[in-house]
């Protein structure tokens, strides 16, 4: 099931995408918890989920995601 990002989310990865900020992303994967660190070079929907794709390639679905640069956005 999907559960749509907060605005306030939503806002943050913009602007870490606009200003090339390096993130650090805790997200679940398969129940683990999993950190990759990187550039937000877009975002983008795949088969109707939200995804942000990382400068490495990596697509990290948003609705997975704990912690963004160290802010709280998700229950683990």
């Amino acid at each position: 099931m999907y559960t749509p990002i907060s605005l306030d989310f939503f806002d943050q990865l913009n602007v870490a995408m606009q200003r090339k900020i390096p993130s650090t992303v805790v997200f679940l994967d398969n129940g683990e918890k999993k950190t990759l660190k990187g550039l937000v070079q877009t975002m983008e929907v795949i088969d109707g989920f939200e995804f942000m794709v990382l400068n490495t390639k990596e697509k990290i679905r948003l609705d997975k995601v704990v912690l963004f640069n160290g802010r709280r956005h998700k229950e683990e």
